[in-house]
């Protein structure tokens, strides 16, 4: 019984933290509109889906149209 007690909220934490990160993964499209900027600024950070989204913002006046497109639509 004191088993379940730790497992489950751990399991809760872990698809909450799983939903959190799916939802800044962008779409193909969108990813597309980004993917020469990202490699353009923030290289370094491919891989790190939050960290190149906090880049593309940091460089946001220098972003192509289509990747402020994105952010804008996203109300960022």
């Amino acid at each position: 019984m004191r088993r379940m007690l730790l497992i489950v909220p751990l399991m809760l934490t872990s698809t909450y933290c799983f939903a959190q990160g799916a939802q800044h993964m962008g779409t193909p499209q969108e990813q597309k509109a980004c993917s020469r900027d990202a490699s353009r600024f923030c290289r370094q950070l491919l891989g790190d889906d939050m960290a190149v989204q906090q880049c593309l913002q940091q460089h946001r006046a220098k972003l192509s149209q289509k990747c402020q497109k994105v952010f804008q639509s996203h109300g960022m």
